[in-house]
């Protein structure tokens, strides 16, 4: 007979995620490595009672804002390789709806996190109740069911016994290399502490494998003959050679064949910096060098990339007539992109045998073209040295230099985070990254305010390395609350606030596209309805240290280098503040050296959107379909 255990059905979901574990390589570890929540009517006597039930064996985090947790988890599951993430829970209402975003970023940077919101009345003895939705046409719709899509598995437990099959389902998404995600079990209020006799082999450890499945022989041999016949190859890397951890296997096929490499925002890190084979990343904010071998490239080897628009320029960067793709991906949807050949394969391992199979061909570039990207990513590094250089120390620094002061400071161990604004284009241009975890933004969605829960998340899963959370003004007021849970639980992350008065980014881009900077400005509005007034008397820094924060103000460029180190050596959670010189542009790095589609006005009366028209008509004239 088997034996059973009467629990809640919040407690029954505890225990079980408590016991559940990933393993890949033969490394083991736990893959709900904590809980954070936010309590309300709809989760408090459920999942809240059963987090203070089995606090020994379930970490708990408390947030500030629902959004907030899940960046927080998504940094985590990150730094973890996919090995390992945390669960976040809700109430219902508007706790869970604040969801949505996060579980975007999720599911569209294929990084596991599982949402636990709370959900209305299953049995309905009071219909509506508090924060309903009310859907006339259908009695089974809730605010959750805005979660189904930005979801990888979705499901709504109405029943205990309902748990154990949908609990089961959840891991297997989170663990699955192709499908993971962001997924979701609504929970409702009343089902939440309901009890039922649970079978004692739910609540069993159970180790999910995380597959390296390889190529398809006859896949692998068309791989082989299309690169063998390649004179100028380059590799794109992306995002899944970091979650496949399959670095070393792709410096090892570099070095092997002398196959230059470019990296998309998620794949930076790759190869270090400073490896032969390296030139930069690739796209709209890409390197001159990476941008050339794009375009007279006549095979490009995309690996683990899913190839967004500012990787391929909306479709005008890869310009050879004759140009070939190989795609090596996990995921044949993936794979089969820009009509190329597919390789479907975990990262390392088509690497591998990729490496293996040409080695015995004595496959490897023509000198001459090796000698081409090598000078041309010196000249590279020389812009780079350009745009760090200090002439006046004294003086407020450029966005640049900022970075520059940071260059000089860190080593391998430390960890950058950031997301949106003009510093991903900077940092993608200029930053030389030291290792391969270094280098942490969050491209996929660019989601303003992921930059300081992110920290903390990375910082939980890597507490021995300095963690540096990189924010604009603007990011900064979209979501510094969780620097609150920082200070609370001792989470020493490095938070660099830089203060260029309003949307940086977007300001240069609206300029581009005739939109004149209108609204991208923290500025006091004019007579004529813009915001060119003087600048808000908007205190960042005294926002952060009224938060807990200790804050380091720095006002030159002698000062920065100064409160950067004191950051990196502290042992609390700090912030360092600096005002830019560039307040009115987006950045004094190299411009775009490839395109972004963002469509322009196609008419209009003011003589800038004209004239962006005009431009804009060039570049669209050059993109192709790549059949």
């Amino acid at each position: 007979m088997t034996s059973t255990t009467r629990l809640t059905v919040a407690q029954a979901l505890v225990r079980f995620l408590a016991a559940q574990y990933s393993e890949r390589d033969g490394v083991r570890q736990r893959l709900i490595g904590a809980t954070w929540g936010i309590f309300g009517h709809g989760n408090v006597a459920g999942i809240g009672q059963a987090l203070l039930e089995h606090t020994e064996e379930m970490p708990y985090h408390q947030g500030r804002n629902e959004q907030a947790m899940v960046h927080a988890a998504v940094g985590y599951a990150r730094q973890s390789g996919r090995l390992s993430t945390h669960a976040v829970t809700t109430s219902i209402g508007p706790g869970a709806t604040n969801l949505v975003t996060g579980a975007a970023l999720a599911t569209i940077n294929h990084l596991p996190v599982l949402l636990l919101p709370g959900d209305v009345f299953a049995t309905r003895p009071a219909d509506p109740v508090l924060q309903q939705l009310e859907v006339p046409y259908a009695g089974d719709v809730s605010v959750n069911d805005c979660l189904r899509p930005v979801s990888k598995y979705f499901d709504r437990i109405t029943r205990p016994e309902a748990l154990i099959p949908s609990a089961l389902q959840a891991m297997r998404v989170l663990t699955d290399p192709v499908e993971t995600g962001a997924v979701t079990l609504a929970l409702p209020q009343d089902v939440q502490a309901e009890a039922y006799d649970w079978p004692e082999e739910f609540f069993a450890e159970r180790v999910w494998t995380v597959r390296r499945p390889g190529a398809d022989p006859t896949e692998l041999a068309e791989a082989v003959g299309i690169i063998r016949a390649a004179t100028r190859p380059l590799v794109v890397a992306g995002g899944g050679v970091h979650h496949s951890r399959a670095e070393e296997a792709l410096a090892e096929f570099a070095e092997t064949t002398g196959i230059p490499v470019a990296s998309t925002q998620a794949g930076k890190g790759s190869l270090r910096h400073d490896h032969p084979q390296d030139v930069g990343g690739i796209g709209h904010t890409g390197t001159a060098t990476a941008a050339e071998l794009g375009r007279t490239a006549d095979l490009v080897i995309g690996v683990g990339t899913r190839y967004t628009d500012f990787t391929t320029a909306s479709g005008t960067l890869f310009a050879g007539e004759n140009v070939r793709f190989l795609n090596l991906n996990i995921a044949a949807f993936d794979g089969h992109k820009l009509a190329g050949q597919p390789l479907v394969a975990d990262a390392r391992s088509g690497l591998t045998e990729l490496t293996d199979a040409l080695r015995l061909h004595a496959y490897r570039v023509a000198d001459s073209y090796a000698t081409e990207y090598t000078e041309d990513k010196e000249r590279w590094e020389q812009r780079v040295d350009a745009c760090y250089e200090v002439d006046e120390p004294d003086t407020r620094p450029t966005q640049q230099q900022v970075l520059g002061a940071l260059d000089a400071l860190v080593d391998e161990s430390d960890i950058l985070i950031n997301a949106a604004g003009s510093l991903p284009g900077d940092l993608h241009k200029l930053w030389r990254t030291r290792s391969s975890d270094q280098y942490h933004l969050e491209y996929g969605y660019s989601c303003m305010g992921y930059e300081i829960p992110a920290a903390i998340g990375v910082k939980l899963a890597a507490p021995d390395r300095p963690v540096w959370a990189l924010v604009g003004d603007g990011t900064y007021l979209m979501m510094p609350t969780e620097l609150v849970t920082a200070v609370q639980e001792g989470v020493a992350i490095k938070v660099l606030i830089i203060q260029n008065h309003g949307y940086a980014s977007i300001g240069g881009l609206s300029e581009s596209v005739g939109g004149e900077r209108f609204g991208t400005a923290y500025r006091f509005p004019a007579e004529d309805g813009t915001y060119t007034g003087p600048p808000l008397p908007v205190d960042l820094a005294a926002n952060a240290a009224s938060l807990g924060m200790r804050v380091l103000r720095a006002k030159t460029v002698r000062d920065l280098g100064q409160a950067l180190a004191e950051a990196r050596a502290a042992d609390t959670p700090t912030c360092v503040y600096v005002e830019t010189q560039t307040a009115d542009t987006v950045s004094g790095a190299p411009p775009a050296q490839a395109w972004w589609d963002v469509p322009v006005a196609e008419t209009a009366t003011r003589p800038s959107a004209v004239k962006a028209r005009e431009l804009y008509e060039r570049h669209v004239s050059t993109r192709r379909r790549h059949l």
